[in-house]
């Protein structure tokens, strides 16, 4: 397969879904996903990483390279170290992270995750929760991810997932960048701040 690799099978999950369950409205606390993003409309999602405002500097925000630890991410510290474990053994930097909820007969929409920001990084999937198996499409492949389990996938190419089982499914997804890249994102962050006339 081109558009998918599987990195781990057989990770135990209950750790990560008692530390989600122990949180209170941990899927009400926000809801920019839902309100903001017409393809995710039908997702919950807790953000554990997000994009450091201050760094837009007239960016769009798909291509804002800088992230940051969400305030709510301390209250998912098993979360966290998973995401920065996985991140130090592919030797990539730490970006955008989530916990997303698709609930049972609920979809995302087909659509490319475009920007320099998607471009440059590999998205990931680690299967916390799925009675059926996740389906998920990108390009012309389909594959059913276990719980357990972390993939890659080209979220490039265009792509849409369905939850077609009878329970919520639940991923932690997260974006890597390679740490030979880096310098490629340091001088775009550069490039943004001289266009504006600031100090770099």
């Amino acid at each position: 397969m081109k558009h998918f690799k599987r990195i781990r099978s057989d990770v135990p999950t209950e750790p990560f879904l008692a530390e989600i369950a122990s949180v209170d409205d941990a899927w009400a606390n926000a809801t920019g996903r839902q309100e903001k993003i017409a393809v995710q409309r039908e997702a919950l999602a807790i953000p554990l990483r997000g994009l450091r405002k201050s760094m837009i500097h007239g960016r769009a925000r798909r291509d804002v390279h800088e992230s940051r630890w969400t305030s709510g991410s301390v209250n998912f510290p098993k979360a966290r170290a998973f995401i920065e474990e996985v991140a130090a053994e592919l030797d990539c930097d730490l970006s955008r992270a989530k916990i997303v909820c698709l609930p049972a007969g609920r979809r995302v929409y087909p659509h490319i995750d475009r920007g320099e920001y998607y471009r440059l990084r590999g998205r990931y999937h680690f299967v916390l929760k799925s009675s059926a198996g996740s389906w998920l499409k990108a390009g012309d492949e389909e594959v059913r991810m276990r719980e357990g389990e972390l993939w890659w996938f080209d979220n490039d190419e265009m792509h849409e997932a369905f939850n077609d089982g009878d329970e919520d499914r639940i991923h932690m997804i997260f974006d890597l960048l390679p740490v030979a890249l880096r310098p490629r994102t340091e001088e775009a962050a550069r490039k943004a701040l001289a266009e504006l006339g600031e100090v770099v």
